[in-house]
């Protein structure tokens, strides 16, 4: 996917490769927490005071009240949180929607749980959904 949108010279989707340089204070921050020891893998779930923030943040927004022992889980990235989240629910033959254009990791995330992607292109030139064939 890199090699030909650099070759198009299209918007690469297919990676979170920012094109801009880091800010200096964000290296700063990030060196002097290495330096105070903030260097060792977190809890499998995340870290802890991230997910108390998350939960915080969610009960502020919806007025809903979530367990961040229990009901958050932080990954190290989008697709291994796609990846997560499909193989929770999906079972050997079940079918999964694919609008597309998706993201890179939706189809072989979904064959590897033993499911069916169902690919439905959406229209050309709004991109709309074609509720009818779905």
């Amino acid at each position: 996917m890199s090699v030909l949108a650099a070759e198009f010279k299209a918007i690469n989707l297919g990676q979170g490769s920012p094109d801009f340089q880091m800010n200096e204070s964000l290296i700063d921050l990030v060196s002097k927490a290495m330096k105070d020891g903030h260097n060792q893998y977190a809890h499998k779930n995340g870290l802890f005071s991230l997910r108390e923030a998350i939960a915080e943040k969610v009960a502020f927004l919806y007025k809903s009240k979530i367990d961040p022992s229990t009901e958050i889980t932080i990954t190290p990235g989008g697709t291994y949180a796609i990846y997560t989240a499909l193989t929770s629910v999906l079972n050997k033959g079940d079918e999964v929607i694919v609008l597309e254009p998706a993201y890179d990791s939706y189809v072989p995330n979904i064959q590897i749980n033993g499911a069916i992607p169902v690919l439905i292109p959406m229209l050309y030139p709004d991109y709309k959904i074609d509720w009818p064939r779905i």
